[in-house]
């Protein structure tokens, strides 16, 4: 249980980021095509707001090492009670999701309004249920306490950051100047790539060959102006005992301020780019989306890093406070169960923006998954290498059982297209991955650290877990009921042994059957 805090920090960020990319790039809800553009708005809103403050307390209890230590603590040590904030939170996922679940992409902006009852009282439930299991609701109050009005201060400021960003958006207009230097800016970055640019500044029209945006005064950078704005107070203000605060504010924030521009630049040049050649879609939900506010977190985040590694910046001598001895990332086995996980799936949202085609990306895949893995060898390899045979059997049954109950399907797009050479490696490719890279990097994510993180003494939280682990896996892939049972299995072999090396074996012999039956049949739909 050591470290839980960690753990289910990690766990609910994943939950953030499947949700956004769910809702925004599989599933794009376009506020001004629903019947409630209010109070879609709103609500897309509040989960940027969710976002600031989260990040805000954050850096809030990671400069406080006195407040991180009591929270780890207090995680660590979390009551019973815990099982009912577990299915506060679960049950408020799984409405989250009803929607998607239930709805075609099409039909929910159409149908928004029916839905926004239940997106509203999922978020009220997954919150309450997340607040509660990283600070146990008997503590709460005392560590409120302790935190003081710094801890109040940062919740409201991060909670204004949008309110920031709609504030100065007139000025950014006023300055006609730094409008004009973005959009020409683009214009720049764009004829460098190599395209043919086309300009109507008298309505702030650019664009290349079929592909053409208006560029709003949303696409203007202000996000990122307020998220580095209300970032860096909040990181001033945690650490104005040994921060420098007039190089910070009169060096530092005007730097950052044009990292932030010159970043946008380029975002913007990308997105036209991805519109032009790969996906007007794509591109589209790049510039309506909560992508940019992503992109602009991590960037201010990445300029608090270096501010706080510069000692001409700090007053005292050791500038990273650290009350703990840490253990190197790529040795740290939790994060060895994690870390590929979301390469792979990043990998995957990765091909699918730069490929028309995107399983002719797949190698590309193949490599970031590989690297991924080496990276985190020794921690993996740690893990006990025993194999049961019954795994090998679990397997096999699996991997028939998917192959019988397969429907037929659409050949890979583009695919036809690959010949000699290319056609052998991406064969290479897709086997090596699908039967070696795939099962070790799903199975220790699902069966050995959420499995494990949601497992208990109970039978019912037994039973709890393998089903929410299973349906997750399930949502995953393609075919929800054959990979749910699939997933059941997996479960059930990793659990009789207490083993990971007997899912992966499970999961390896499943799919080195269905990939060898797509090799000799030729039909790489199968996989």
């Amino acid at each position: 249980m050591r470290h839980q805090f960690y753990k289910l920090t990690v766990l609910f960020a994943l939950e953030m980021l499947a949700i956004v990319l769910i809702f925004q790039i599989f599933s794009s809800v376009e506020c001004r095509l629903t019947e409630i553009e209010t109070a879609c708005r709103a609500l897309r809103s509040a989960t940027i707001r969710i976002l600031c403050v989260g990040i805000g307390l954050g850096l809030f209890i990671w400069f406080r090492p006195h407040l991180r230590r009591r929270l780890i603590s207090a995680a660590d040590t979390a009551d019973s009670e815990a099982r009912r904030w577990w299915a506060v939170h679960l049950i408020g996922l799984g409405l989250i999701f009803v929607p998607w679940l239930r709805a075609d992409p099409a039909s929910l902006n159409a149908d928004f309004q029916a839905h926004l009852t239940t997106l509203l009282a999922g978020a009220v439930l997954a919150t309450t249920g997340a607040l509660f299991l990283l600070v146990p609701r008997r503590q709460m109050f005392g560590l409120l306490r302790e935190g003081g009005a710094g801890l109040a201060l940062v919740v409201l400021v991060a909670a204004l950051i949008p309110d920031l960003a709609d504030a100065l958006a007139p000025f950014w207009w006023a300055f006609r100047g730094l409008i004009l230097a973005t959009f020409y800016g683009v214009a720049v970055v764009l004829a460098a790539l190599g395209f043919h640019v086309v300009l109507t500044p008298e309505v702030a029209t650019i664009g290349t060959e079929d592909f053409f945006v208006e560029m709003a005064g949303t696409c203007s950078g202000i996000e990122g102006f307020a998220l580095t704005t209300g970032f860096f107070v909040i990181y001033s203000v945690l650490m104005r005992d040994t921060l420098r605060l007039g190089r910070f504010w009169l060096i530092v924030f005007p730097l950052a301020l044009l990292v932030s521009w010159v970043f946008n630049v380029l975002r913007i040049a990308a997105l036209i780019a991805i519109g032009a050649r790969i996906s007007p879609e794509l591109a589209v939900n790049g510039f309506h989306s909560f992508a940019g506010w992503l992109f602009f977190t991590l960037l201010a985040l990445g300029v608090i890093w270096v501010v706080q590694s510069r000692p001409s910046l700090h007053r005292a001598s050791v500038v990273a406070p650290r009350s703990e001895p840490r253990t190197a990332f790529r040795h740290d086995t939790n994060a060895a169960l994690i870390a590929p996980f979301i390469v792979f799936m990043l990998s995957g949202l990765l091909v699918q923006s730069l490929w028309q085609s995107p399983a002719l990306g797949y190698p590309l895949q193949v490599a970031l998954m590989a690297v991924a893995l080496w990276l985190f060898r020794k921690p993996l390899l740690a893990f006990d290498r025993r194999l049961d045979p019954i795994a090998l059997l679990a397997g096999v049954a699996v991997g028939v059982g998917w192959l019988l109950t397969f429907r037929g399907g659409p050949a890979p797009a583009g695919l036809s297209d690959l010949t000699g050479a290319a056609l052998a490696g991406w064969v290479l490719c897709r086997i090596l991955g699908t039967t070696l890279l795939v099962p070790v990097i799903e199975e220790a994510f699902f069966r050995e650290y959420l499995l494990r993180l949601l497992n208990g003494p109970a039978p019912w939280q037994r039973a709890l877990a393998v089903v929410v682990t299973s349906l997750s896996f399930a949502l995953l892939h393609g075919r929800v009921v054959e990979a749910g049972l699939a997933g059941l299995i997996f479960a059930w072999i990793a659990m009789r042994k207490g083993r990971l090396s007997d899912a992966v074996a499970a999961h390896a012999v499943a799919n080195g059957i269905i990939a060898l039956t797509a090799l000799i049949t030729g039909d790489w739909s199968l996989i």
